[in-house]
């Protein structure tokens, strides 16, 4: 079984990542700086450890890296948030520091691939739908879109000079379990079973497609186990294409609530008004059906009530 050093560790899909990994019999090491991340996400296991850790600091985390002999890393790490990035554009920054810290690192200590947690931010505002890895044309215009699409040319060029392999998941929307509740399902949710106002910023019209934590894990873990897509882009999402207004809609149906939707002034950026990835390489993953919006709403419910 593998070293496996996963950064940005104690955040909602890096941890279900590594419950995951854990259970198959992976040792992994968890790094974060739990700036967002919460201790309560790491799992309790023999094979996994907890570091505070910021990646953005060398010293920090060539503290692990050059004790442990990983075979693999999953660099995570990031500020996250669409609120918190706009607000905080030296933070969003910041990240490329823990980039060119993370792959310096794993070319000097023998990291055999790299696993890069990229975004749909990176399309931006939609050139065609659905966006293809390889055919869509960039539009990073944020700085949190902006980072992530240099953190993707570090895959590239660190494979080219250095020969490290890698492969990059434009992440979609995932929702599930850990996720914190400044996120729009988890948020949603929480005001639905509390009897609070659903707010939504502009019309609603805005589309995301929404991905069940377990179909990206399934995805990933698919992709790393069996070395599918190296050095290649993979979107991580679903295919099923609804309004913010529709999930509102939805969300008060499964849960019954008496909740208003109240619509909030438009954001001034940072709100696209359509998202949704080709899915043809991750289908090749999952190999089953994507988990249906209302199947995995319905898995939440419970917690928040």
């Amino acid at each position: 079984m593998a070293n496996i050093l996963i950064t940005g560790g104690a955040g909602f899909i890096p941890s279900s990542l590594a419950e995951s990994l854990v259970n198959i019999g992976h040792k992994v090491v968890l790094a974060d700086n739990l700036v967002t991340g919460k201790l309560s996400n790491i799992p309790k296991a023999d094979n996994c450890q907890f570091h505070e850790c910021d990646v953005n600091h060398y010293d920090s985390i060539a503290r692990i890296m050059k004790s442990i002999n990983f075979d693999f890393v999953f660099h995570y790490a990031s500020l996250v948030g669409v609120k918190r990035t706009i607000e905080n554009p030296l933070m969003v920054l910041d990240d490329i520091k823990g980039l060119e810290n993370v792959f310096n690192l794993s070319s000097e200590t023998g990291v055999k691939k790299i696993f890069y947690s990229s975004s749909s931010e990176v399309y931006g505002e939609p050139v065609e739908i659905p966006q293809n890895e390889i055919l869509t044309p960039l539009n990073s215009r944020l700085p949190y879109a902006v980072v992530k699409n240099i953190g993707e040319c570090f895959c590239k060029a660190y494979k080219r000079e250095r020969g490290l392999d890698f492969t990059i998941f434009r992440f979609f929307n995932t929702y599930g379990e850990k996720q914190s509740s400044d996120f729009v399902v988890s948020k949603f949710l929480k005001a639905a079973i509390s009897g609070e106002d659903i707010t939504i910023n502009g019309d609603g019209l805005q589309t995301r497609t929404f991905c069940y934590i377990e179909d990206n894990l399934e995805a990933t873990i698919n992709a790393f186990e069996n070395n599918l897509f190296n050095n290649e882009i993979v979107n991580i999402g679903n295919e099923k294409e609804i309004s913010i207004l529709e999930l509102a809609q939805i969300i008060k149906k499964i849960t019954n609530s008496s909740s208003k939707i109240i619509h909030l002034d438009a954001l001034e950026e940072g709100d696209m008004t359509r998202r949704k990835p080709d899915v043809e390489k991750m289908k090749t993953l999952l190999k089953r059906d994507f988990t249906k919006l209302e199947e995995g709403l319905g898995y939440l419910v419970p917690l928040f009530s």
